[in-house]
């Protein structure tokens, strides 16, 4: 599936023609430029941009950047409401909207905020102390914390300890840990080594885009609550599911084999953190199949277990081998079939 789509090199950023970066700006005052990536969704556009401007900020100038893959009036008009600069993207995907927001940035930092989150009033200055105090970091990131479609918080701070440094964060960025990109602040000046989004990916781009620091050293991490990351509503389709996990796959391999004689001591090693950074896909076929097998469609269970079974299929031989709830509804599924075909007794 992955085969039909084009692999892009990362664009890299051009601070030649930004007057912010001129020799001698020795300002007091710190620029940090927000991306905010949107699609059509302007009452949570209006939320995250509010939750930016109610920031509590000393010698922080801010701004904001609306990259809009809808291109519509509306979403132009939200973004002056709120003195933001309005970047169009003319393709899709947030990687395309937060690579045209970023073009147009001229902070000496950058942060990042999704249309439907919202920042926390305490997101922000750890990370620029934390960078002033850690030169050799060119990114930092902190923690989220789940919330229900009403920004309702559902869950503690994640993550809740420390991914490590180095080695070991890039590790752990490939054994599970993905931090959201609304908790990051990252050095402009980096973009030009770094590059930008890959905007051919529609999953992982992200994680794929703080690998790129980690694995030279330069991702730190603050134990500190940033934003609420607003749960998505039921009903996210199979074939997403099915193109991310395969995205995601490609962004570990990419960044993992290139490092795997360092990181790991042992091929298992290896193993245990790739299917460790595909488990949540793995739940959530798992989840598909056991709903199958309770309405009696072994097709559909063989259709929602093909997925895992290409990806991660050591998860899914436990899942069969062991006492789970979804070896229990296949053969509770077959016994009953079988009584069906059997008839009534005479």
């Amino acid at each position: 599936m992955l085969a039909s789509y084009k692999i892009l090199t990362e664009p890299r950023i051009d601070l030649a023609n930004s007057p912010r970066t001129a020799a001698g700006d020795h300002r007091a005052v710190r620029r940090l430029s927000v991306v905010v990536p949107t699609y059509d969704r302007l009452p949570m556009l209006r939320q995250a941009l509010a939750s930016i401007r109610e920031l509590p900020l000393d010698g922080v100038e801010l701004e904001i950047i609306v990259g809009d893959n809808g291109l519509k009036p509306e979403t132009r008009a939200v973004a002056e409401e709120f003195g933001a600069l309005y970047a169009p993207a003319y393709n899709k995907g947030a990687s395309v909207a937060r690579n045209a927001a970023l073009q147009l940035a001229t902070g000496e930092f950058v942060a990042f905020l999704d249309d439907d989150d919202v920042w926390l009033p305490g997101h922000i200055q750890p990370h620029l102390d934390h960078l002033e105090a850690h030169p050799e970091h060119d990114a930092v990131f902190g923690q989220a914390i789940y919330a229900d479609p009403e920004l309702k918080p559902t869950g503690d701070p994640w993550p809740a300890n420390s991914p490590g440094s180095g080695d070991q964060m890039t590790r752990s960025l490939l054994s599970g840990l993905f931090p959201q990109i609304g908790t990051v602040v990252a050095r402009r000046a980096a973009l030009v080594d770094v590059g930008l989004f890959n905007a051919w990916l529609i999953g992982g781009e992200d994680l794929d885009w703080l690998l790129r620091f980690a694995r030279q050293h330069k991702l730190g991490y603050v134990a500190t609550p940033c934003i609420l990351f607003r749960g998505r509503p039921p009903g996210t389709s199979d074939e997403l599911q099915r193109l991310r996990i395969g995205f995601d796959c490609w962004v570990f391999l990419r960044h993992a084999i290139p490092s795997a004689w360092r990181l790991w001591k042992s091929p298992l090693g290896f193993a245990i953190s790739y299917h460790a950074s595909l488990i949540h896909y793995h739940y959530y076929f798992i989840r598909k199949a056991i709903w199958f097998a309770q309405s009696g469609s072994p097709a559909g269970v063989l259709k929602a277990l093909l997925v895992p079974l290409l990806y991660v299929p050591l998860l899914v031989l436990a899942e069969i081998i062991r006492p789970t709830e979804l070896r229990r509804e296949i053969g509770r599924m077959f016994l009953e079939a079988r009584k069906r075909s059997a008839g009534p007794r005479s």
